[in-house]
Order: C-alpha cells, then sequence, then structure tokens
C-alpha cells in the first residue's frame, strides 16, 4: 500500500481550464493516474495522482497556479463486488475515517472509467461518440 504524492490545485470554473492543466501535462509527458475534480461557483479544485510529481509540481507552478502537495494512500484493488466495503470495513474497525476517496474501476477490458458531470450531456455524448 504505497503512499503517493496528490496535488492539489485551484482552476477557474470555465471551459477549457481543466484542458489546459491535462495538456500541460500531456506536452511534459507527465501521466495523469488519478484525478477527482470539484466544482464551486467560480473555481474548481483539482486533486490528482501523477507518474512524476515532482516534474508536475515544476510545470504547474510556471503556469502560474498554486499546488498543494499532500501524501495519500494508493490502493490497487481487486474489481469484484464487496472490496471497497471491505477496505472501508477495515478502516472503521481501526477507527480511521475517510476524508474523501475517488477511485476507479476497470471494467472487464482493463480500461479505466471517467466520470463527467458537463453543462451539455447530450453535445459531450455526440462529440465522444463521433
Amino acid at each position: 500500500m504505497p503512499i503517493v504524492k496528490q496535488l492539489t490545485i485551484l482552476l477557474a470554473n470555465s471551459p477549457g481550464s481543466l484542458s489546459n492543466v491535462c495538456a500541460d501535462m500531456a506536452s511534459k509527458d507527465i501521466n495523469i493516474l488519478a484525478m477527482s475534480v470539484l466544482d464551486t461557483i467560480d473555481s474548481g479544485l483539482i486533486r490528482m495522482v501523477v507518474d512524476d510529481h515532482e516534474h508536475a509540481v515544476k510545470a504547474l507552478k510556471d503556469a502560474g497556479l498554486n499546488v498543494i502537495e499532500t501524501d495519500v494512500l494508493s490502493l490497487e484493488m481487486t474489481h469484484k463486488p464487496g472490496t471497497l466495503a471491505e477496505i472501508t470495513k477495515q478502516l472503521s474497525k481501526a477507527r480511521i475515517n475517510i476524508e474523501y476517496a475517488y477511485v476507479s474501476v476497470p471494467p472487464g477490458d482493463g480500461k479505466s472509467i471517467g466520470i463527467f458531470w458537463v453543462s451539455n450531456l447530450k453535445k459531450a455524448s455526440e462529440i465522444l461518440e463521433g
């Protein structure tokens, strides 16, 4: 159960803000392994784990963004019903509170799942299906 660095940044809640960060990471060959996006009225809180956090921190700071680094637990979980229940039960028994979590579970073909809340679901669906 490795402890990894999570990067947290605050972005404007506007079209293109997240895309710019993702494109910047990609252009520097930094792979985003996990991401959580929370919205507020005028900003978005991005939490991400990347494969090279030091390089990512430099890139984000060079782009003018403030970055908070936090140690988090990274668990490889079996893809079957009850796995998350067992993990949370074990933490609960140990009186360990889960402050927040975000999970990506690969389906049978091994691809990750991305869940997106967008302002126009129909349009996004059409664009992504095409």
